[in-house]
């Protein structure tokens, strides 16, 4: 495979997602932005960023892995240049039954009938969801740098609590944490970037922070990333309860992830949790990050996903 037994290839320069295309499709009535790039001929491989970032997190592993896989870079609803419309009395509308089901949908737009799956942070809890909802469109699953939700909720004590506050602060009602984190977005930004055990920014390029910047730092994409914790502390806790009872888990082979300078390596058994809600295979490890692990380790990252999804 070129990119990893290549040395020129490995030493290419990694521009700015030359050769990538950037879409925007409707989706469950919603614009859902896509940045998609690699081989037509090769498998997809649909890739889902957390908070508080974009798609331009994968820039490093997508170009990586462009010459084995046809990728598929959405911004989850809410997040980067998808569609941020107002949250619900539920919050029905930001839950990841809801995202996952945008990601279904932008697979059908693409003729794509399965694909392999890999989602970070809160792209790993849709990631999670979608996999239970619709196991006969994911042919293998990775997760990055995270336990299943409803453990981690049911963790909770000051230890959880300190480290994950924003779980606890971003579920209050609105608009009261929207204004706190306005008062000086870009401020809270940074500090979260950096923040989990990564230790500083400096595993992000300009080009992606000056994204992030953008993205975040408006009041309506702070209002949807407000809206997505709603979901989770409500909405999605009700669907994982259900999938519990009913026995569902996911089908498809399971790749972990997760940070050993990282509050999920520090605070859970993330192996065991997720062996715990997989009825097929599960292997993984914790690598030598924080929580941004595709930033951090890009190589790592796309060498990991490559041996286990080929």
């Amino acid at each position: 495979v070129s990119i990893f037994f290549n040395d020129n290839a490995r030493k290419a320069p990694m521009n700015w997602f030359d050769g990538f295309e950037t879409r925007t499709f409707t989706v469950n009535g919603v614009a859902a932005l896509a940045r998609i790039g690699g081989r037509r001929d090769k498998p997809a491989l649909v890739l889902l960023h957390g908070f508080p970032q974009t798609h331009v997190m994968w820039h490093r592993v997508a170009q990586l892995l462009r010459n084995d896989y046809f990728l598929v870079m959405p911004d989850l609803r809410g997040y980067g240049d998808s569609s941020h419309l107002p949250g619900l009395p539920d919050h029905s509308n930001y839950s990841k039954r809801a995202m996952a089901a945008d990601v279904v949908s932008l697979a059908d737009a693409l003729e794509l009938d399965t694909f392999y799956l890999c989602g970070h942070d809160r792209g790993g809890r849709v990631a999670h969801r979608l996999a239970l909802d619709t196991p006969q469109r994911v042919q293998k699953l990775c997760v990055i740098d995270i336990a299943p939700t409803l453990d981690m909720y049911a963790r909770t004590d000051m230890a959880f609590a300190s480290a994950y506050y924003h779980w606890f602060h971003l579920i209050q009602p609105g608009p009261l944490p929207e204004n706190m984190i306005g008062g000086n977005a870009i401020a809270y930004l940074h500090h979260k970037l950096g923040g989990w055990g990564t230790g500083g920014m400096a595993h992000i390029e300009p080009q992606a922070l000056a994204e992030y910047e953008r993205c975040f730092c408006r009041p309506e994409a702070i209002h949807t990333a407000c809206e997505d914790y709603r979901a989770s502390a409500g909405m999605d806790l009700e669907h994982d309860r259900e999938s519990r009872v009913h026995g569902k888990k996911v089908a498809c082979d399971t790749l972990v992830l997760w940070g050993d300078r990282g509050v999920v390596q520090r605070l859970f058994k993330p192996l065991d949790l997720w062996q715990a809600q997989c009825s097929a295979s599960v292997k993984g490890e914790a690598v030598s990050a924080g929580h941004f692990i595709p930033e951090e380790c890009p190589d790592l990252t796309a060498m990991a996903l490559h041996n286990f999804m080929r």
